[in-house]
């Protein structure tokens, strides 16, 4: 299966054990995740942006829009850009108006609350998963987390935007280095529709210095075959990150695409 560099190799190149070792030395710009390849349609590029957009705070709820305005946008005919807004539609994403155009709808916390105790139990069961001996793991991905996140304090980045695809990629990882590959395709899909509201917990200082805490010791738990403590890291972990959810509002969004600029 062929892999995408997903921002955290370098110069293209999976860290080993030995860039693991020396990890403060050099931190790797990308996680290589094996993911399948998929012929993509115009519709489907457009979907994929449009869903971009929502994920980085250029599309926020409340805002309205037509399709000739994203069509001319993206540079593309209408048909495409209805095809994308009507999947985005049925995934709970925008809603249409009746000759008013399109509007991206509010949070639907509950189903977000669902999505996060699916996601608990996926990277749990991965986690037990990687600590059990006999089986056959991706230590190479394992070595290229840590060579991520077990750094000084000193080096640790301070990019919220780069720090919160780290650490998505953190946990996309985790599934896949365990080998099951139906887990890693469904904890891939739950990442995509969760990636907006995990965006925005790393909006704050201790929340990425926490998250630099409490995926070393993961991982640590990981590397020592100590699967229930790191079972219980990871609920932990993510448990934080669930309750923050419950925090964000509407004027929070705004906040943070102004600072996306």
């Amino acid at each position: 299966m062929p892999t995408v560099r997903t921002p955290a190799t370098r110069a293209g190149r999976p860290i080993g054990s030995a860039a693991a070792a020396s990890a403060a030395a050099s931190i790797p710009d990308a996680i290589v995740v094996p993911v399948p390849v998929l012929f993509r349609t115009r519709a489907d590029e457009v979907y994929a942006q449009l869903k971009l957009d929502v994920a980085e705070f250029r599309m926020v709820p409340g805002d309205r829009f037509t399709e000739n305005e994203i069509s001319e946008r993206l540079g593309v005919s209408r048909t495409p850009v209805r095809q994308a807004l009507f999947r985005m539609q049925q995934e709970g994403y925008v809603e249409v108006l009746f000759r008013s155009g399109w509007r991206v709808l509010p949070f639907d916390f509950d189903q977000f609350e669902q999505l996060y105790d699916l996601r608990m139990v996926l990277e749990t069961t991965a986690a037990h998963r990687l600590c059990e001996t006999d089986r056959h793991i991706d230590r190479t991905m394992l070595d290229t987390l840590v060579a991520i996140w077990l750094v000084p304090a000193a080096q640790r980045s301070t990019d919220a935007t780069q720090v919160a695809r780290w650490d998505e990629e953190f946990h996309c990882a985790l599934v896949a280095a365990a080998g099951n590959k139906e887990m890693a395709r469904v904890h891939r899909d739950l990442t995509e529709r969760i990636r907006i509201i995990r965006r925005l917990d790393f909006t704050k200082q201790p929340r990425i210095d926490a998250t630099y805490d409490e995926h070393a010791k993961i991982l640590k738990a990981i590397r020592a075959n100590r699967g229930d403590q790191a079972a219980m890291l990871l609920r932990a972990h993510i448990e934080t990150s669930q309750a923050e959810v419950r925090k964000i509002t509407l004027h929070q969004v705004h906040l943070a695409r102004h600072a996306a600029g």
